[in-house]
């Protein structure tokens, strides 16, 4: 009898995890031009791990170990995607994040010390920079720093799937996942306090705090880590790979965001390409995930 429907439950969870994760960059963009970014992060991931700490302190070194270094790459991730929201759309935000789904089997493939990379891979790659060259590129042939940034957020982000695909099996997730949520939102507390300076929120920016706190810090990453004690790093990061799907049609609607045509037709490659790494991984990884 075959095992496949084993995935359906966490494929689900990724995909709610995915649309939470999108609604954010609306919410974010809009919430630091009131509060500074790392300031904006030590917030939101406070409150998360508060709430996740009541409900399951963590009882051990290992999970303190473990979720100390993945707290870490999020930080940086979440710093620089932050950062650079200040400065770039949140359509552009969405979809250079997006890329994560392109690096994670190149950042896979290097932690188990494969050299062979399948070639719908390697043509995805090609196609997703062509994309994010013409979605980022703007006068002068020179591309958005602030792009670029979140590009670096990509990266970061994908070599945090494959460390959870490493660890998070170990671990029980409400105490794994509040251990994270804590030192994200330490490192931003002290980056913040010699960068930008700690303030309190003011009342509209609570709202945006506490929803990205709760549902999308601690709910959304609740359900990711627990999904990828169930599947591969590349079906996950396939599944996640909605996120920029939502982050543009929401973009789209609430934010009133428009692309140029130079815009569409990058953002168009940067799915295609997606698109390309999900259609050359998906029979390996759901290979994988039911064995």
């Amino acid at each position: 009898m075959s095992r496949t429907p084993s995935v359906t439950r966490p494929i689900a969870a990724l995909l709610v995890a995915a649309a939470l994760f999108g609604s954010t960059f609306v919410i974010v963009k809009d919430a630091v031009t009131s509060l500074a970014p790392l300031t904006f992060i030590a917030w939101r991931f406070g409150v998360a791990a508060l709430a996740l700490l009541v409900v399951a302190p963590p009882r051990n070194r290992r999970v303190w170990r473990d979720g100390l270094i993945a707290g870490a790459v999020l930080f940086g991730a979440f710093w620089a995607q932050t950062q650079a929201l200040t400065e770039t759309s949140a359509t552009n935000s969405g979809l250079v994040t997006g890329l994560y789904v392109v690096f994670t089997p190149f950042v896979a493939a290097a932690w188990g010390r494969r050299v062979r990379i399948r070639p719908g891979v390697m043509l995805g790659t090609l196609v997703a920079f062509a994309g994010l060259a013409l979605l980022t590129i703007r006068d002068g042939l020179a591309p958005s720093p602030a792009d670029m940034l979140t590009l670096a957020a990509a990266v970061l982000f994908a070599v945090h799937i494959v460390y959870l695909s490493r660890v998070a099996p170990h671990h029980p997730v409400v105490p794994f996942t509040a251990v994270q949520m804590l030192v994200t939102a330490a490192g931003a507390a002290i980056a913040g306090w010699f960068v930008e300076g700690l303030s309190l929120p003011s009342g509209s920016v609570w709202l945006a705090i506490v929803l990205t706190g709760l549902l999308v810090s601690g709910g959304a990453f609740l359900l990711q880590i627990w999904a990828q004690t169930k599947v591969s790093p590349t079906l996950a990061a396939v599944v996640l790979a909605f996120e920029p799907a939502f982050a543009t049609a929401i973009a789209g609607v609430v934010g009133e965001e428009r692309l140029t045509l130079q815009g569409w037709i990058g953002a168009g490659l940067i799915i295609a390409a997606i698109y390309m790494v999900i259609a050359s991984e998906r029979d390996e990884s759901l290979a994988e995930a039911v064995t």
